[in-house]
């Protein structure tokens, strides 16, 4: 805990968990809760042991019992880069207490410090909003055959609302004009579709703050040469990872880029850079973007006037040009270890910068509001039909399907379709269609279909000598179909 002579009188030290990390997580946690204690935080330190170390301690998740009690009475995190081992049998702990703990929103704001620190788009100041949970960062892959692997992308309704929403919110609570929604909504039709249709929905409650829609990739590309265009960008999980990390490399350092990930009941605050194994012990690394995650944390848990005080000696150490060696350039003055770019941020304490303007601390997002947006009435779900995928070496599709109907002429279901990597290769096909060991073999028949039908329908493959690997059920939702054509149907 701070000394208690650095707490105004009266004062109540706000308890929070920290994580040193891994890497040169240790390095700049300590410069940054030297510049904390320095700006008078009040703060109740309790440390917990994650990453690296308990991941080779036998613990998979890498966070184990006891620093799981202690979030649970904190509610809030201050985390320093971690190590996950690679190799099979870990998972990202990031992901882990992001889901665990329901933190769904992860708010990245990327501005620009020039002409301190070199950038192509001084004018640049946007805020990336990223969905937190689901996409495939749900992690649920498989190997289905020899040849094949896949990862299970998952969009939901609920927490797709959730996290637009409070993009919306954020812009409204924070002064911001525009929302942009990337997605790739062309190509996935129903995940992403389901995505930018929440969004159109979302955006008429908002009359007052503009809206647009970008397919994602050129979106990315307009990001890239004109990032001044964007307010606030509200993406899908993994785009909204990929180009978070880019839009703070356009403002001047992935090195400097704090981050934010907020729930209804814990909020975990970090810097978006790993943990730089390569540099650990050496003394050089930028502690700026988990300085710069504190101080999203202070103003989170209400010593706004710290966090301001921070950050205008942050902003004064860099524009008196001294900076670390990542940042280091022709503006810069002196190029400083971790330990003395700290000191000099404390040495600043209580002046303000002359010329970078200090922005406003972000305001607090309403999550109760969002958390309890209405949901929509469930639709009429029927099956029609199933798709059955297929390990199958020993032929073409046309051999596939002879067995298959010769199979399963008595089942009730007819074989519709057959697809090799999401491209129909039966009954219609090319001969330049490259094929794999994979087969989606579509079945259709008179809704509604019953499970009976589809364990008969499976059972009648396996008498063929055929393996079928995995089923998905062919659903309309009040009368609309609920699954993709085949490439070429």
């Amino acid at each position: 805990m701070i000394a208690a002579e650095r707490l105004p009188a009266g004062s109540i030290a706000t308890p929070v968990a920290v994580a040193h990390g891994d890497g040169i997580g240790p390095e700049i946690m300590e410069a940054t809760l030297a510049v904390l204690a320095a700006a008078g935080a009040r703060l109740d330190l309790r440390p917990i042991e994650i990453g690296e170390r308990v991941y080779r301690a036998g613990v998979s998740s890498g966070i184990d019992e006891p620093a799981l009690a202690t979030l649970a009475q904190t509610r809030v995190l201050l985390k320093a880069p971690i190590t996950t081992p690679q190799g099979g049998g870990y998972k990202s702990l990031n992901v882990t207490i992001r889901k665990m703990f329901g933190l769904y929103a992860n708010v990245r704001p990327c501005r620009a410090l020039a002409p301190y620190v070199h950038t192509l788009h001084p004018a640049m100041d946007v805020v990336i909003v990223r969905e937190n949970e689901e996409d495939v960062y749900g992690g649920i892959e498989h190997r289905q055959t020899a040849d094949v692997t896949q990862c299970l992308k998952l969009i939901t309704r609920t927490g797709t609302e959730r996290i637009i929403r409070y993009a919306f919110e954020y812009a409204r609570a924070n002064g911001r004009k525009r929302v942009t929604c990337f997605s790739k909504d062309n190509i996935m039709k129903i995940t992403d579709g389901l995505f930018h249709a929440i969004f159109e929905e979302v955006a008429t409650e908002y009359p007052e703050i503009a809206c647009e829609h970008l397919i994602v990739d050129i979106g990315a590309a307009k990001l890239a040469v004109n990032p001044e265009r964007f307010d606030v960008i509200v993406l899908p999980n993994l785009y909204g990872d990929i180009l978070s990390d880019v839009a703070a490399e356009l403002a001047g350092s992935v090195g400097m880029a704090g981050s934010a990930n907020i729930g209804d009941g814990l909020a975990m605050f970090e810097a978006i850079h790993g943990s730089a194994p390569d540099i650990a012990g050496t003394g050089i690394a930028n502690p700026s973007g988990l300085l710069n995650a504190a101080v999203m944390m202070l103003a989170h848990i209400g010593q706004s006037e710290v966090a301001q005080r921070v950050q205008n000696a942050w902003l004064r150490t860099i524009e008196d040009g001294f900076h670390t060696r990542d940042i280091y350039g022709t503006q810069s003055a002196r190029c400083l270890s971790t330990a003395e770019f700290a000191d000099a941020i404390i040495e600043r304490l209580g002046s303000s910068p002359r010329h970078l303007r200090a922005p406003a601390l972000a305001s607090a997002v309403d999550t109760a509001h969002i958390a309890n947006a209405t949901a929509k009435p469930a639709a009429h779900k029927e099956r029609i039909g199933v798709d059955v995928f297929i390990d199958f070496t020993d032929g073409n599709a046309s051999d596939l399907a002879q067995r298959l109907l010769a199979a399963t002429r008595e089942c009730g279901l007819d074989l519709a379709m057959i697809t090799n990597r999401g491209t129909q290769v039966w009954p219609r096909a090319s001969e330049m269609t490259r094929c794999v060991d994979h087969w989606r073999c579509r079945f259709t028949g008179a809704a509604p279909v019953s499970g009976t039908t589809v364990v008969k329908l499976l059972a009648s493959i396996e008498s063929a000598g055929l393996e079928a690997i995995k089923t998905e059920g062919l659903y309309t939702f009040d009368g609309k179909p609920g699954f993709s054509l085949g490439q070429g149907q």
